[in-house]
């Protein structure tokens, strides 16, 4: 009798000598144990071939059954934008990306999809404060218990949440017990090693979800291999206004001082010479890579990598942009605001200018709720923060952003953003302002980043 079975994160197909006609491109044979072996996200095309082919198999890779005492708790609205995704990602057999701006319900969305199949479900989260976030959303509208996996806790149940490192270290044992895999900030997933997630799960209905979708180059390749394709995609601007907040952004340039601008001079030449003299081209994917090699191994290396510390410390976090901050805060005073930097130092400096609450990816778990706890409930009205902000955690009273500092990534920025347009009683609009130090390489930096439809027309 031909087998499938469920080993290790593959399929294995035993009992047939050749492979028939549309097997040949998810199984290959196996020498070592002398049978065909496959990943075993192709589980469900695997299936269908055999059934094609009228191949009579026992099938020993699946490890779950319908949902038969599924209840629901909480009834369900969804918003018109949720209900077209739902449709759409039916329409696309229940396998695909969907793409929501921040603030636009994704998890409403996940937690239809799942009342919709009525199937045992395995969501994959990037932090434990959306592991968390997620199971207390769960155990709202469904009458059963959530399975967490990861930040300490090892409970695997019929619907189960993960961070994705915790899934990559259980997958070969857990990835057959799940029929639907649910990918949250799924831009996280085409990593080499997130993906492993998505192919060591026989999974046959998907779901990715992400308010910043790459676009170009291996992501998309990959996304659709393991999740399926866009079948929905809503911007920011299609929602601000009704679903998110009106918002404004604003840029601002800042002088620096006399005495930094020299300094920032002097370094930024240190550093731009020793790059030309060692022709590192930044535009290349092992760009940074190079400059460091560079630096630990070329003459004036040691030199060239403090001007470059020094130079863009001073354009991130000079004197008038500490100063503009203290006017920003001023002009929302008894608004919730949160302070965005690229790094721990310009946060610390901030907190400690401002006797301001820092949250950096040193704050212990304890911590950091009491702090975004605090904020919730306007306790602390101004939170700073370098990067563990920037997705995921929803505090729909923030209606001030200000970016003191940042990289080029569009997508830092737009989640950025999306901090602040969930709505919420009382805001009547979300303001981002933007610092950037006028004459460095911040203009480009700034430039490079503002290169989405949520900023074009703003």
């Amino acid at each position: 009798m031909t087998t499938l079975e469920f080993q290790a994160g593959t399929l294995t197909l035993s009992g047939i000598n050749q492979l028939p006609p549309g097997l040949e491109k998810y199984f290959s044979f196996d020498p070592r144990c002398s049978f065909f072996r496959g990943r075993a996200c192709d589980y469900a095309p695997a299936v269908m071939a055999l059934l094609r082919n009228r191949i009579p198999f026992e099938d020993k890779a699946r490890d779950y059954e319908k949902l038969s005492t599924f209840a629901v708790r909480e009834k369900i609205t969804p918003r018109p934008h949720q209900k077209t995704a739902l449709d759409k990602w039916i329409a696309a057999d229940c396998r695909g990306v969907v793409s929501l701006p921040t603030g636009a319900g994704k998890t409403i969305l996940a937690m239809m999809a799942i009342e919709y199949l009525r199937r045992p479900a395995l969501i994959l989260v990037p932090t434990i404060d959306l592991l968390t976030q997620w199971c207390s959303v769960i155990e709202k509208f469904f009458d059963t218990p959530c399975g967490m996996l990861g930040g300490g806790s090892r409970e695997i149940l019929p619907v189960t949440v993960s961070t994705y490192d915790s899934a990559l270290l259980n997958m070969e044992f857990i990835g057959n017990k799940f029929a639907f895999l649910i990918a949250d900030e799924c831009h996280h997933l085409p990593s080499p090693e997130n993906r492993l997630c998505a192919a060591m799960c026989i999974a046959p209905f998907r779901l990715g979800l992400s308010a910043t979708l790459d676009t170009e180059g291996e992501y998309v390749s990959v996304m659709n291999d393991l999740m399926g394709e866009v079948c929905c995609n809503i911007a920011i601007t299609e929602l601000a206004g009704n679903i998110l907040s009106n918002y404004q952004v604003k840029r601002l340039e800042v002088e620096l001082s006399g005495e930094e601008a020299a300094a920032y001079h002097h370094h930024r030449g240190v550093y731009t010479g020793f790059v030309r003299q060692c022709g590192i081209d930044f535009s290349r994917p092992d760009g940074w890579a190079q400059f460091l090699i560079a630096c630990a191994r070329r003459p004036g290396g040691k030199e060239a990598l403090h001007s470059f510390m020094l130079q863009r410390h001073i354009a991130r976090a000079g004197k008038a942009k500490l100063d503009l901050i203290e006017k920003i805060l001023r002009r929302h005073a008894g608004e919730q605001t949160i302070i965005f930097t690229a790094d721990n130092d310009a946060a610390y400096t901030i907190g400690r200018r401002f006797t301001l609450p820092v949250l950096t990816h040193h704050t212990k778990a304890a911590e950091r709720k009491d702090f975004l706890d605090r904020f919730r409930s306007g306790d602390y009205p101004v939170l700073v923060t370098s990067k563990v902000l920037n997705e995921g955690v929803d505090v729909p009273q923030a209606s001030v952003g200000i970016i003191v500092s940042g990289s080029g990534s569009v997508r830092e920025h737009v989640q950025r953003l999306g901090r602040i347009l969930r709505n919420a009683p009382d805001k009547e609009q979300a303001v981002l302002y933007e610092l950037v130090s006028a004459n460095t390489s911040e203009v480009a930096i700034s430039e490079r980043r503002r290169e989405h439809s949520a900023y074009k027309r703003r």
